[in-house]
């Protein structure tokens, strides 16, 4: 993921982190989630992402976002707007061309824009978003799309659906695909796994007070910190959070995959210590094979 001047966010350049984690790994698909596009030039993101794809051939996703993935104050710093900029859409068609095409020219046809490297290399684009722009968007380019249920679960299903009615068959897909983000922390006992889920209360319960946090212990007793309004609005962000032992996670991962749809599942953790999370991914990936 891409944020910019956020306490506990380490992801500000995301490319670099991805040849980080891809260079110390063997087999596993490395993401942006998202690329913010409107921080850059389409020309850029291809050469980055080209790069990448020639490094590591076949396992590399651009994960593309619309969200400006700061404060406004910040964006602005990184924008550095100019007058005519395009819009996100046609950023996005621009960069489908470098990547997949043969670049792009200027209005008169003189002269031609390559990614070198990128050209030709086809990484897979996904769009990324919370809501129903980025979902329709996505349907009708072909393009697989994933939503921030990790986070903005209040339109769910009703962006799917639309992402589902909006699809139109592409050279990049034939068939819509839907990837859901959500909230999971498991544990080998219940008790334990909901202890370990105050971690990311905490976190929510912070950002709702505007003062974003790193990723804090668990604790004992949740209502020592929240009041009724706060515990309300944290959990209508995650209520499609997955926690629990390893029968409970089986069985709300069947459910929410069997309510939604959804071709992949992927899980994102805010748990606070290192082990732990490495045993609830444990979990989750029995869950899913069985």
């Amino acid at each position: 993921a891409e944020h910019h001047n956020w306490a506990g966010m380490a992801s500000s350049a995301s490319p670099i982190v991805i040849g980080r984690v891809a260079s110390v790994t063997e087999k596993m698909r490395i993401g942006s989630g998202a690329m913010l596009l409107s921080h850059y030039s389409p020309l850029s993101v291809a050469e980055q992402f080209g790069t990448l794809e020639t490094f590591f051939p076949g396992r590399i996703d651009l994960g593309l976002g619309r969200a400006p993935g700061t404060d406004p104050y910040t964006a602005n710093v990184l924008r550095q707007r100019v007058a005519g900029e395009p819009d996100f859409d046609a950023k996005l068609h621009e960069l489908i061309a470098y990547l997949y095409g043969t670049g792009t020219a200027t209005k008169d046809g003189s002269f031609r824009f390559h990614a070198i490297p990128g050209e030709k290399t086809n990484v897979p684009i996904w769009l990324l978003g919370s809501g129903s722009y980025s979902a329709q968007l996505a349907g009708l380019l072909g393009l697989p799309f994933s939503f921030a249920g990790h986070f903005a679960p209040g339109n769910m299903m009703e962006a799917i659906q639309l992402y589902r009615d909006s699809f139109r068959p592409s050279p990049f897909l034939e068939e819509p695909y839907v990837l859901l983000a959500v909230q999971a922390v498991a544990a080998d006992e219940k008790q334990e796994a909901q202890r370990l889920a105050t971690s990311m209360y905490q976190k929510f319960l912070l950002l709702t007070r505007g003062q974003p946090s790193p990723i804090l212990p668990p604790v004992d007793h949740m209502d020592e910190l929240w009041n009724d309004n706060e515990r309300r609005a944290v959990e209508e962000q995650l209520f499609t959070s997955i926690i629990g032992d390893p029968a409970g996670v089986k069985q709300q991962l069947h459910e929410l995959i069997e309510k939604t749809g959804a071709d992949e599942i992927m899980a994102h953790t805010e748990i606070f210590d290192h082990k732990a999370r490495l045993r609830s991914y444990e979990i989750l990936a029995q869950a899913a094979v069985n």
